[in-house]
């Protein structure tokens, strides 16, 4: 694997229990880049994301992200492995019972931090980096979903990954407000991550084209982006 390559997927069944979901799953990304991959509901985006953060297990084929070796990753190795990604749901997934500052201050102490100056330098500068640097006093039902989605991208910043994925990260937000989380990602990725955002906003594809995978029909293709994609057929 070549220093620059941070995943690496190579002929790799995925199952969901006994149910083969996507077959022969092929493909490779680099530091910096940013992929798409978008389907039918049940085609197979999420599994793959599950894949790539050892939820699902690696039963055929041979799949490497962030160095880690996935056909022969350790249970005990998965929380090492899961600080190298940062994970952003549609759902924010916020503890609701705290404010921003603590959510974020949560993850760091359960991770490892302990240093107290460390931790609010961290905070400080994840916040900056979603433009919240005023919120971090906020409660969760406070905020936007736009601004509950960026406390979600700046947990996922702070042990510093090298890999996003983003599963429908837009997925409950407006057209404007999808624009606006989607030029965080961006930004994000010119910093060197690379980020692997899993989709059914085909306005937001089409605004800001990438390298896509497909799932469909049992199989994960790079689309030809010199051929129009059809969106119709991947509603649903």
């Amino acid at each position: 694997m070549s220093l620059d390559l941070i995943i690496d997927v190579n002929k790799v069944n995925i199952f969901q229990a006994e149910n083969l979901v996507l077959s022969n799953v092929t493909f490779s990304i680099t530091r910096g880049e940013f992929v798409y991959v978008i389907g039918k509901v049940g085609s197979g985006k999420t599994s793959i994301i599950k894949t790539l953060i050892a939820e699902l297990p690696l039963q055929s084929g041979e799949a490497v992200i962030a160095g880690y070796d996935l056909g022969n990753l350790k249970k005990k190795h998965i929380p090492y492995l899961r600080r190298k990604l940062g994970i952003i749901f549609q759902d924010f997934q916020l503890l609701g019972d705290r404010n921003v500052y603590d959510n974020l201050s949560f993850v760091l102490r359960a991770t490892g931090w302990k240093n107290r100056k460390e931790i609010n330098d961290r905070i400080i500068e994840v916040l900056e980096k979603v433009d919240l640097n005023y919120k971090g006093y906020k409660m969760p039902h406070q905020l936007s979903g736009g601004e509950q989605q960026r406390v979600a991208i700046a947990r996922a910043l702070l042990n510093d990954p090298e890999i996003i994925l983003a599963d429908e990260p837009t997925g409950n937000l407006d057209p404007e407000t999808s624009e606006e989380i989607l030029q965080v990602l961006l930004d994000i990725r010119n910093n060197g991550r690379a980020i692997i955002m899993a989709t059914h906003n085909y306005p937001l594809l089409k605004k800001f084209p990438a390298r896509t995978l497909r799932c469909e029909k049992g199989k994960a293709k790079e689309v030809d982006h010199s051929a129009e994609i059809d969106f119709s057929s991947l509603m649903g």
